[in-house]
């Protein structure tokens, strides 16, 4: 809404309002503020809301989908999440099996995120190596899709082979230290600093979820990110 706060230029839709007349999804439900919550409730129960900004009451016809990785009976005993909330959400329920239970899925979700990254990134991987496909199926995956996803991308972008091998994949998903032709690099060594930034960024981006995560860590533009692993790792096809 134009004026409601500072740096509101002019009125923008909201999310009730765009899904007006079909589904509203809301993810991570289970992290939703509690001084949220009650404004959630109404609009489930009431079908009301009121805009940023506004003092107008508003209707709204819409189909509520919430999706959470939390146990929220657990976060309603605690004290953490509404009970009635939980009942007006909890009318039917889905249950879907973690990643690591789901091997089927994760070589075909994994084979679609390369095609996706291949695109994006301007790579061109020809696909996994079995061990790596072995690997995949190894690990637990504490972080299900997202997790994998970022794998997938880290392989995509990191990789300097036609096909994706363990090397190219996260330690925690491989259970070993870093690739051994990068892992061994350290200050003060006998090695270029194209070399060793190359392994620092390498490293960073195992250890952070996102890249937009490795360059805060870096303390980097994201964009300068992008610009560097581009000289570091290359692209497929022309050359490093």
């Amino acid at each position: 809404m134009k004026g409601s706060f500072t740096g509101a230029l002019k009125d923008t839709w909201g999310k009730v309002a765009m899904a007006e007349g079909g589904t509203l999804f809301l993810d991570e439900i289970g992290e939703l503020p509690s001084e949220i919550q009650p404004k959630l409730l109404r609009l489930l129960q009431e079908q009301e809301y009121e805009r940023l900004g506004e003092h107008k009451t508003r209707r709204a016809n819409v189909r509520v989908i919430a999706a959470t990785n939390r146990d929220l009976a657990a976060a309603v005993k605690e004290g953490r999440f509404r009970e009635d909330l939980f009942y007006r959400l909890n009318v039917i329920t889905l249950e879907l099996p973690p990643l690591r239970r789901r091997t089927r899925d994760l070589q075909r979700l994994a084979d679609n995120y390369l095609k996706f990254f291949n695109r994006q990134c301007g790579r061109n991987k020809r696909g996994f190596s079995e061990e790596a496909r072995q690997a995949l199926a190894r690990s637990e995956w504490k972080g299900n899709l997202r997790e994998l996803r970022n794998a997938v991308e880290r392989a995509v972008v990191l990789g300097a082979g036609e096909w994706i091998g363990p090397e190219d994949l996260p330690a925690a998903i491989t259970g070993s230290g870093a690739a051994a032709d990068h892992g061994e690099l350290e200050p003060g060594m006998n090695v270029s600093l194209k070399a060793l930034e190359r392994e620092h960024i390498r490293r960073i981006i195992d250890r952070t979820d996102t890249l937009e995560e490795a360059a805060a860590v870096l303390e980097i533009d994201p964009a300068t990110l992008y610009r560097k692993r581009k000289r570091l790792f290359g692209r497929e096809g022309n050359g490093r």
